[in-house]
């Protein structure tokens, strides 16, 4: 098939050599039926394609046949001298190692027991010489005796250091290959040294038999190359269809001529990728590089999308491909349907009247895309600042250059917005970082004059196509408006926020990189965009304001400070999780005795129910607490309590709502340093021991407050001075990613790193492995213990006698004055007289009194009843009653607890 040429008119040279002189007649073309004789006399003369081949083939025959015979000549060659050496070598070392060589040379006459031997090896092996030889290399044996103790021709240095000598030289027998090895004795020592060579004349020899064979295939290649030059001929000559050269000159410019003259495009692509063909059309409308022919078409400059269409070779009707400035439309069928050569055929249209509808069309769809993206891409937090940058990254560049989103501060605040005042610029995007425009979080009071207020007092948008013929909008800051155009922005719009009728804000689209100011459609695309985010900020800005008085309701139902104790030294902290509020709460109660409670609690569930629900149990702690109960007990009436707020919440609701809370309950007593602790479905306490470990006590796990029906079991520790108790919510150590074994791990491994730290550092630090904002709530209490010594405390045993109520009394009055309080000695023996007095009459023995000096000076008296007395006016008839009334006015707070064996009456009176 013959190849049409590219754009130029017309080269014949490339398809057909040089082309016949116009006078000449044109030649008779040979027939199918044509002589054999004709072909053969037209391949040898060289003219032809077929006689170029031919005398190709035979210098390429020609040249392999002459490589063949060198590389033959050298591959025996080589392998001669490798054999040689190979079996001299064999020979040497065989003969050096045999027995008795060694012990031959140490012999009085060396030859006459070596050269029998030398010469039967030689015999036996081929080679043409084995000569042994002392270390001066004298020879014993030699197959010509003469040569016998003369000196050995040859390299023997290295062969008396131990290692083999491989020689090819020139001997008196011709070329040859000679190796000398050493003789050792038993204690590797060389005694002598072993020759054995042979000449390459008698390992060669193989060339010049091979090199008949080599001749006659060379012969049978330039029979075959001949007959093929013939075949190939003749089919060329069948192909042309006998056309004659001037013909088919005359048939290819008229070819070209047609080809180049249509005012379509046309390529013809190879099965290979590469350019074939490209007409005129082609070139012009592809902007082709004038080497476009034989380059692949991807390397043609060509985009993506048309390349790959051409370089597939796929069937295209009409498709319309954006070239550069022109839409064309393709048409591309492939030439190997009906057994033709493989490749494609690709013509080219002119669409670019399509372009305007085209150019419509994809504006259309973009902002129908930016619009989908709009919606699902603004609000996808219930954060305001948040929701105001996602509009503004959005818009810029799809939409504008530069965006602003300018909120009241209300608005920010979750509060509804106030008309009138200032506004605050919530996000910035745009192209560039460095615009002069407002920075986020400027204050801006825009001027009446200004589009920002006329868009505020009307609620609708307005458009300024050329800000430099915008005195009203220049007028807000002269200064600045100057470096704005200066900056290239020139037009704007501006879109009031309305969510229903509240107007949040204002949103500003800014225009720099366009020439073309903004025009009708796009207000009208930007105030679509603006109302969809408009939605999205309101209800950011409603969750913001419900969000604050949850956060506020729960901050107002957990304790503002911790009160004053000696006890124990404390730090807590509580980190609100990232959504909504929670029922998570902890507390510090000071009880009798200078004791101190501990608790923490979660409640299940965020939100004002689990806030509120927190509050009344935070409350019945209190009061609880109050009571002086140990910590099962306590546990057990939460229990009861919030079973009944289920019930309250059952009814109101009319379903099943299970409020349930954890909680873990802990008395410290700094006299008896004895740590009593309960938990109901509450994570297990940690404890960092003073010399820095870190244990989890085995604190029996009851189930979760409102179950019901399970007693509750306390853990009684003792805990050193300075060690540290960390109480937690599970928030701490468990979340979505991790569960609690997981957490727990780590928790200890945060308070290991912390040996010797406060309770304030070691809150930073275990605070420190956890995300900025959690998932859940948390609240952590670390309390490191002090000890009440026996310097601030005294005990007595007070038998069942009144008379001996005297004798406490200046007891009393003895340890308040080594104390330094002899100001409270009065008041302080009416109180244990009274509470003494009590305790014999009413009370069963023995009977304790106990003083203890803290923050305040704490009087206690302890008897096995269990009858608690009680408070009252006595009558001015009565003898007595008026006992306990004194005390009460007598001392700062008084009470009585009950014990596993009685109960302690108590009263504090403050330290002067």
């Amino acid at each position: 098939m013959v190849r049409l040429p590219g754009r130029s008119a017309p080269r014949p040279s490339r398809a057909f050599g040089h082309p016949r002189a116009p006078h000449s007649p044109p030649r008779q073309a040979r027939g199918p039926g044509g002589s054999r004789s004709g072909v053969l006399r037209s391949a040898v003369t060289g003219r032809s394609v077929a006689g170029q081949v031919f005398l190709l083939q035979v210098v390429i025959v020609l040249l392999l046949v002459v490589s063949a015979v060198v590389a033959q000549v050298l591959q025996v060659r080589h392998d001669t001298d490798v054999e040689a050496a190979n079996r001299s070598l064999a020979v040497a070392q065989t003969f050096a190692n045999a027995p008795g060589t060694a012990e031959a040379l140490r012999s009085p006459d060396p030859t006459a027991v070596l050269q029998p031997r030398a010469e039967a090896a030689r015999t036996a092996t081929g080679v043409d010489f084995v000569v042994v030889m002392n270390t001066q290399g004298v020879r014993y044996t030699h197959p010509k005796t003469d040569r016998i103790g003369k000196k050995f021709v040859g390299t023997i240095a290295p062969a008396l250091a131990g290692r083999t000598v491989t020689e090819h030289i020139t001997g008196t027998i011709g070329p040859l290959v000679q190796v000398v090895v050493p003789v050792r004795d038993p204690a590797g020592k060389v005694v002598g040294l072993v020759s054995a060579g042979i000449t390459t004349a008698h390992v060669g020899g193989t060339a010049d038999q091979q090199l008949p064979l080599l001749l006659a295939a060379a012969a049978a290649a330039l029979a075959l190359a001949t007959a093929g030059t013939a075949l190939v001929s003749r089919r060329l000559l069948r192909q042309t269809h006998g056309l004659g050269p001037y013909e088919m000159t005359r048939m290819y410019e008229h070819h070209d001529a047609v080809l180049h003259a249509v005012r379509e495009g046309v390529l013809i692509v190879g099965g290979d990728g590469r350019l074939l063909l490209a007409n005129d059309e082609a070139h012009r409308l592809l902007g082709l590089p004038a080497d476009a022919e034989r380059r692949h078409v991807l390397q043609l400059g060509l985009d993506d999308e048309t390349a790959g269409l051409l370089a597939s070779g796929r069937i295209a009707t009409d498709e319309v491909h954006l070239v550069k400035d022109r839409l064309l439309a393709i048409n591309q069928r492939p030439t190997d349907l009906r057994g033709g050569p493989a490749g494609s055929v690709t013509t080219l249209r002119d669409s670019t009247e399509l372009r305007a509808l085209s150019g419509r069309a994809e504006v259309a769809r973009e902002r129908l895309n930016m619009l989908y993206d709009a919606g699902v891409g603004i609000g996808t937090s219930l954060d305001v600042a948040r929701t105001a940058e996602e509009l503004a990254s959005l818009a810029v560049p799809r939409f504008a250059d530069f965006a602003t989103v300018d909120l009241f501060d209300a608005v920010l605040s979750g509060e509804e917005p106030r008309p009138g005042t200032a506004l605050r610029r919530t996000a910035c995007a745009g192209v560039r970082e460095d615009s002069p425009l407002y920075p986020a979080g400027a204050r801006i009071r825009f001027v009446p004059t200004s589009p920002q207020a006329r868009a505020l007092t009307t609620g609708q948008s307005v458009v300024v196509e050329r800000l430099r013929e915008a005195p009203g909008w220049r007028a807000q800051d002269l200064e600045r408006t100057d470096q704005v155009l200066d900056y290239g922005i020139h037009s704007l719009i501006t879109v009031p926020l309305r969510a229903g009728s509240l107007v949040l804000g204002l949103v500003n689209f800014w225009r720099a990189e366009k020439p073309q100011p903004f025009d009708a459609e796009e207000v009208s695309l930007a105030e679509e965009l603006v109302a969809r985010a408009a939605v999205s900020i309101d209800n950011a800005r409603r969750y913001t304001r419900e969000h604050g008085m949850a956060v506020t309701l729960q901050r107002s139902l957990l304790p503002r400070s911790l009160p004053e104790q000696g006890a124990l030294e404390i730090a807590y902290r509580y980190l609100p999780a990232q959504a909504g509020v929670g029922g998570d709460w902890f507390d510090v109660l000071p009880l009798s005795g200078a004791r101190v409670a501990l608790v923490v609690g979660d409640v299940v569930g965020h939100g004002l129910h689990a806030a509120a629900t927190m509050g009344r149990l935070r409350t019945a702690v209190h009061n609880f607490s109050a009571l002086d109960l140990p910590p099962d007990e306590l546990l057990g009436l939460l229990d009861e309590l919030v079973g009944r707020l289920d019930q309250d919440e059952t009814g109101a609701a009319g379903g099943a709502v299970v409020t349930g809370a954890t909680c873990l309950y802990a008395i410290y007593d700094p006299v008896s340093r004895r740590c009593t602790v309960a938990r109901a479905g509450h994570p297990p306490p940690a404890l960092v021991l003073p010399d820095g470990a870190v244990e989890f006590p085995d604190v029996p796990a009851g189930p979760p407050l409102g179950l019901g029906g399970l007693p509750f079991e306390t853990a009684e520790l003792e805990l050193a001075e300075g060690s540290r108790l960390v109480l937690y919510t599970d928030g701490l150590v468990e979340d979505r990613e991790r569960d609690i074994d997981e957490g727990l791990a780590l928790l200890g491994d945060a308070l290991r790193r912390t040996p010797g730290a406060s309770p304030e550092e070691t809150c930073r630090a275990v605070l420190d492995r956890l995300p900025a904002r959690p998932s859940d709530d948390v609240a952590l209490i670390v309390a490191r213990t002090r000890v009440l010594g026996g310097d601030r405390v005294a005990q007595w045993q007070v038998p069942s006698d009144p008379a001996a109520v005297s004798e406490v009394r200046s007891s009393v009055t003895r340890r308040l004055a080594d104390w330094g309080l002899e100001e409270l000695a009065f008041t302080t023996e009416l109180i244990l007289s009274e509470l003494v007095t009590n305790a014999i009459r009413y009370g069963r023995g023995p009977i304790g009194v106990r003083l203890l000096r803290d923050r305040a000076l704490i009087c206690e008296v302890s008897d096995r009843s269990t009858t608690s007395p009680h408070l009252r006016y006595a009558a001015s008839t009565d003898e007595g009653g008026r006992g306990l009334f004194l005390v009460a006015q007598l001392a700062e707070r008084w009470g009585t607890r009950y014990t596993p064996h009685g109960k302690v009456i108590w009263a504090e009176q403050p330290l002067p």
